[in-house]
Parts: C-alpha cells; sequence; structure tokens
C-alpha cells in the first residue's frame, strides 16, 4: 500500500502546493512512484504542471460526482515517474452537490482506491479551508503534512485544524496520523521567524520537521517555468529543502516494495 499524505493547512498561502510538487519532485528524484491529486477548485498543483484548461481526461470533479467516471482514465503523466489528477474550478461546486450524498466523507477515498497498487506515494494537495473537501481528503489519507508559515498569525488556526484532525480520526478514519508540521517562508533574516520556529517545537516536538523551508524567489521563477523547483534550479537551498524533507519522511515512512 502507498504512503496516502493530505498536503493540509485552513490558512491559504502557506506552501501547500509548492510542496505538493517538490516533495513529490523529490521523492521521485528517488526512484518512487508519486501520484499528486489537486483538491483545490483554484487548480494551483494542475496549473503548475502547465495542464490548467489542457486536461485529456476527466477531472477529479468529475470523479467525485460521476460514477461512470474511471480514476485511470484521469491521470495525468508530468513526468516519467510523476502522475496527477488535475483539478478545474467546476470542483468549487462539489462542497454542495456532495452534500446530500451516501457517505459524502468517503468519495474520494473510493474513487482513488483502484490506483492505490501503482503508486508508492499518493498525495492530495488540500484547498484552503476545513470543508467537505477537505474531510474527503482527511478520510482518504493516513498520514497528514501540515506547512505552517513562520508568522505567528498563521499559528492561530493551528489548533483548529489540530482539532479537526482528532474529530476525524475517531470518528472516521482511525489510522490517520499527522506526518509532521513543515515550517515554510522562513525569513531566516528575522528574529520572529526563529521565534515562530522555537514555538513550534516547544508546543509541538517531534511533531514538527527539522527541515525548513526559507522564503525565495526560486519558488515563484520555477512556478512560472512550470518546473518544480529540483529541476528549476536543482542545486538552490529551497531544492537541497525538499530533498531532506523527503530524506526525514523515508527515513520512518519508506514504502514497502
Amino acid at each position: 500500500m502507498p504512503n496516502t499524505i493530505a498536503i493540509c493547512n485552513q490558512k491559504g498561502g502557506v506552501g501547500k502546493t509548492t510542496t505538493t510538487v517538490n516533495l513529490g519532485a523529490a521523492l521521485a528524484e528517488q526512484g518512487w512512484r508519486v501520484l499528486m491529486v489537486d483538491l483545490d477548485p483554484q487548480a494551483a498543483l494542475t496549473a503548475y504542471w502547465g495542464l490548467e484548461g489542457n486536461t485529456p481526461g476527466p477531472t477529479v470533479y468529475r470523479l467525485l460526482l460521476d460514477d461512470s467516471a474511471t480514476p485511470a482514465e484521469a491521470l495525468c503523466a508530468v513526468r516519467p515517474l510523476i502522475d496527477i489528477i488535475p483539478s478545474d474550478i467546476d470542483l468549487a461546486a462539489a462542497e454542495i452537490e456532495l452534500w446530500s450524498a451516501l457517505g459524502r466523507e468517503r468519495i474520494l477515498q473510493e474513487a482513488l482506491a483502484p490506483l492505490q497498487g501503482g503508486y508508492d506515494f499518493v498525495m492530495v494537495d488540500c484547498p484552503p479551508n476545513l470543508g467537505l473537501l477537505t474531510i474527503n481528503a482527511l478520510v482518504a489519507c493516513d498520514q497528514v503534512l501540515i506547512p505552517v508559515q513562520c508568522e505567528y498569525l498563521a499559528l492561530r488556526g493551528l489548533s483548529m485544524l489540530l482539532d479537526t484532525l482528532h474529530k476525524i480520526k475517531r470518528r472516521l478514519n482511525p489510522q490517520s496520523e499527522i506526518l509532521g508540521i513543515l515550517p515554510t517562508m522562513v525569513n531566516s533574516r528575522t528574529r520572529h521567524a526563529q521565534e515562530v520556529i522555537e514555538e513550534l517545537h516547544s508546543v509541538f516536538g517531534q511533531r514538527v520537521f527539522q527541515t525548513t523551508i526559507k522564503s525565495s524567489i526560486r519558488f515563484a521563477e520555477s512556478t512560472l517555468a512550470k518546473q518544480p523547483i529540483l529541476e528549476y534550479a536543482p542545486s538552490h537551498a529551497g531544492a537541497q529543502a525538499y530533498r531532506a524533507l523527503a530524506q526525514e519522511i523515508l527515513h520512518d515512512h519508506r514504502p514497502a516494495r
């Protein structure tokens, strides 16, 4: 079975999509097969790979709402070891359309089940809220990675997210665990960022990754180039950080082959 990871934080702009792309690329660089699922109606992950408005098969919206759509049809190969199930703006309607569905919290889990044997890692890029789509991701995934921007205001919603994760574990997905909390957008020139990291370690201890992701214009440039930073600037500190993050995860969560 693959490691299935939800990249989740209800706050926007904390690096969820950047982490999905670059952690996935770092794992693929090590020879692991990776599936990325774009569960955000803003479709940033889809756009990152240059697929916006150019998806040959069904999107994740159709997988969730159309029983005739198969997950194999939705796959788009973006690199030799990386596939993506894309999204589009239609997904914004799914919150309402799924509300009356039987077993609505498990629809993504059921949709992805036929693909489980083909990948070592499945990574779900969640929307910036704690709505039904995010709940579907948390039920479908056995691990949750939480990117947290290194500002005090970004910490305020973390307790709400952790409370939601506790409820999901207790009521819907007993196997779910927090993979780790990832400090992102770290401005190493400020004391403030270091204080936030120290606070995270003080409160959450070993749940916080040792790796931190520093702010850099290279991330924006690589997004514009539609490349992971590991390809765009392979020797850059940001690329090395995501390689280090992949090694942290593989150290404790290496899939069986």
